[in-house]
């Protein structure tokens, strides 16, 4: 495993505005991946079933809560998170925000982690955001999904402008 080249003790955990403000950032773009991905997969639907029957499933409304639909889409967030923690410990949202996900000891998260941490973000957005806001209570600033995958999401320092 790689490691980060950062003085770790210059790092602090993210508080949760930070947090917040990098999911919005990542929000939109998810929303936008989702989008073509969902164009590109009724598009492929369409060839394989015939136009005719699909308008037919469409009007009928049998592909609302596709099921394949809903796996790749699920598949497309993780591979998205995932590619981004593991390679960088960083998507667009949290480099904008200096933020980055990594082991406790400075390290570049596996994609076992990524899994996990990806899972963990599902429950605590589904449990009302209760996982997330555990960071107020939680002495060492972790959310439900970092004591899940064993990560921490830690503040970069700006980097100095030459």
């Amino acid at each position: 495993m790689r490691e980060f080249y950062e003085n770790v003790e210059e790092m602090n955990t993210a508080g949760l505005p930070r947090r917040l403000a990098a999911m919005f950032y990542d929000f939109l773009l998810n929303i936008a991946l989702l989008m073509v991905t969902t164009g590109v997969y009724m598009m492929i639907s369409k060839k394989v079933i015939g136009a005719e029957t699909y308008k037919a499933m469409n009007e009928s409304g049998s592909t609302i809560g596709d099921p394949i639909l809903t796996v790749i889409l699920f598949a497309t967030l993780f591979l998205f998170y995932g590619y981004f923690w593991t390679k960088t410990g960083q998507t667009l949202g949290m480099q904008v925000w200096h933020l980055r996900v990594q082991t406790h000891d400075a390290k570049r998260i596996t994609w076992v982690q990524a899994l996990r941490r990806f899972i963990g973000a599902f429950i605590s957005t589904s449990i009302f955001g209760l996982g997330y806001l555990w960071l107020l209570i939680d002495k060492n600033n972790r959310t439900l999904q970092c004591y899940i995958s064993n990560t921490q999401i830690v503040r970069i320092p700006k980097r100095a402008k030459k």
